[in-house]
């Protein structure tokens, strides 16, 4: 089950107000229940049937993470069928002509996942609607702030 909340958000950046402010539309958000660290993550799909172990498990999709970063480094994307494919993104500065466009104006590498066919359709999702924020979330989010507010006054 995919839970959800609505919140009100500006229509696109940049919209013209309105005599009550900017335009806004109800959206809505997915709310996520809990986190699988890695090792959960790994159990997991040891637990389903699989002849590997968690270490094994645990072993292939440490490498797999090495090998995927050493070809999107080399250049290239890799596609791992249903899970999909990875590639690099860049998050440049722009120049105005292409003889202005140096390597100085790239400012960020990013990689970036397109989701394989089985991500891309879920046809038999249950939605739940949250009317109220889960107590795990909520602490979360003060843990997040505190670190954020610590963060900005050791850098002020």
């Amino acid at each position: 089950m995919i839970n959800y909340a609505i919140y009100i958000g500006s229509k696109k950046p940049g919209t013209k107000k309105t005599e009550q402010g900017y335009a806004t539309v109800a959206l809505g958000t997915a709310q996520i229940h809990d986190k699988l660290d890695f090792d959960d993550f790994c159990q997991h799909i040891a637990d389903h049937n699989s002849p590997f172990s968690k270490g094994t498990t645990k072993g292939v999709l440490t490498d797999a993470v090495e090998c995927i970063r050493e070809q999107l480094l080399a250049g290239n994307s890799v596609s791992l069928g249903d899970l999909g494919t990875f590639h690099v993104e860049l998050a440049c500065e722009p120049a105005v002509t292409t003889e202005d466009f140096l390597a100085s104006n790239i400012k960020e590498v990013n990689v970036r996942w397109t989701p394989g066919k089985r991500f891309q359709y879920f046809p038999c999702i249950l939605w739940d609607k949250i009317t109220k924020k889960l107590p795990h979330l909520q602490e979360m989010k003060e843990k997040s702030w505190a670190l954020y507010k610590k963060n900005i006054s050791v850098r002020g």
